[in-house]
């Protein structure tokens, strides 16, 4: 078992499938499926974290009872932009038989301080556990590389479409899994480029740039600013030429 979720973490899949016993079956409760040794392979690099921003904790020890072994873990991904922690909980049951892992147990729910709705709308969605991280992921990555985000008409079916996925599987990710309208979500990312270009060139004008970063309104642009930083831009810029100087 050590060796198993060792090489998870370390995110090695031809260790993991090395492990696995040629009449495996393997349960994932989570999304209903029932697999085969020979679904894993497409089934591990799915679940695999990516990268160092997505990663296993353990949060006790490996049980063991006679050639069973019990353990539980978190599935953490770590939002920069939103500065969120979504949290994937799971426990798995392991049997093993000729020294290999002959049948798993997986069962695994999603980690808010508020209710999900109900695991059956993430089925009618067809999102896994695996696929909302991969979500998660896509999601930041966009937000990162892209810059259409900034465009005044830009909205949540063109985002959803642009990274691969329905409208309403980005608006489960943004209301359920980061617990953000997409609009609140998009005033973030907008901001947070707005700052970006202060800190560059503090002799820039907040309200010009809050026009090119997409704002419609600059009251609401104010707004958005106050609730992202604490504090208006009259002040920001205030604290922003004092410790350039």
């Amino acid at each position: 078992m050590t060796r198993y979720h060792k090489a998870w973490i370390e995110r090695d899949v031809e260790s993991i499938l090395q492990l696995y016993h040629p009449e495996l079956e393997y349960y994932d409760f989570f999304n209903n499926l029932r697999l085969s040794y020979a679904d894993m392979q497409d089934y591990v690099r799915t679940g695999m974290p990516r990268n160092a921003e997505q990663h296993i904790e353990h949060i006790d020890r490996i049980r063991v009872d006679g050639d069973t072994a019990f353990i539980q873990y978190c599935s953490r991904l770590s939002l920069r932009r939103s500065s969120r922690l979504a949290s994937f909980r799971a426990s798995e049951a392991i049997t093993v038989k000729d020294d290999l892992i002959w049948r798993v147990h997986e069962y695994a729910t999603m980690v808010r301080d508020e209710p999900l709705e109900s695991q059956s709308k993430v089925q009618r969605l067809g999102l896994s556990r695996q696929q909302l991280s991969v979500m998660l992921l896509d999601l930041e990555q966009f937000f990162a590389t892209r810059k259409t985000f900034l465009e005044a008409d830009f909205d949540l079916t063109r985002l959803a479409t642009t990274i691969g996925y329905t409208r309403n599987q980005m608006s489960y990710l943004l209301n359920q899994v980061l617990g953000q309208s997409f609009y609140q979500y998009l005033s973030q990312a907008r901001i947070d480029w707005l700052l970006e270009r202060l800190r560059e060139n503090p002799r820039l004008r907040p309200d010009d740039l809050a026009f090119m970063a997409g704002f419609n309104s600059l009251s609401v642009f104010y707004r958005c600013f106050r609730e992202r930083t604490g504090m208006s831009p009259k002040a920001y810029m205030k604290q922003l030429a004092s410790k350039n100087s």
